[in-house]
């Protein structure tokens, strides 16, 4: 199984960051002390990192998927959709990691609907479309959304079907690691 700090994305033909910067807010980056939800020391607005030439290999190896993607139109990349999206090497589950100064962005069209359809086609697949917004996280499912809260390293996200009044219902949690 691959180690996701090791796999690296290719961007696809014509695709660039450009001004874009928001993964260097949303995520944890420990080599350059970044936290999830504020800028990192380094970014310098609408141009990009002030240490791109020396960056850490964590920052090298990334690319969002719209990045890699050619299937995602212009209303995806994340310094206008306000999200970065990407997909986890190991579980495959779909990663939303939303701007904290747009909370909302992922609730709103396109992108909700879009959310809602991709949940719904990793279900048969066991997997998951996950809105993470700083370090709280929520599972979007077809028919409602459901909050986990923190996850800490380890913990495991569990499916489960059951049959309610009106068909099977999908029941989401999160199991804490022992």
């Amino acid at each position: 199984m691959p180690d996701p700090a090791t796999v690296t994305a290719t961007p696809a033909p014509g695709r660039a960051c450009g001004s874009c910067t928001l993964c260097c807010k949303v995520y944890d980056v420990p080599a350059v002390a970044s936290v999830a939800g504020q800028w990192c020391r380094h970014t310098q607005a609408g141009r990009g990192c002030a240490i791109h030439q020396t960056r850490p290999d964590h920052c090298r190896a990334f690319h969002c998927l719209w990045m890699t993607e050619t299937w995602l139109g212009p209303e995806w990349k994340p310094e206008r959709s306000k999200m970065v999206l990407s997909l986890d090497p190991v579980s495959r589950n779909m990663n939303v990691q939303v701007d904290p100064g747009q909370a909302n962005a992922w609730r709103r069209e396109p992108y909700y609907g879009q959310l809602k359809r991709w949940a719904a086609a990793s279900i048969p697949m066991r997997r998951h479309v996950l809105v993470h917004l700083n370090t709280a996280t929520t599972v979007v499912l077809p028919d409602r959304d459901v909050a986990l809260g923190i996850l800490a390293p380890g913990d495991r996200i569990v499916m489960r079907e059951r049959m309610g009044p009106g068909g099977p219902v999908l029941e989401v949690e999160a199991v804490r690691a022992a």
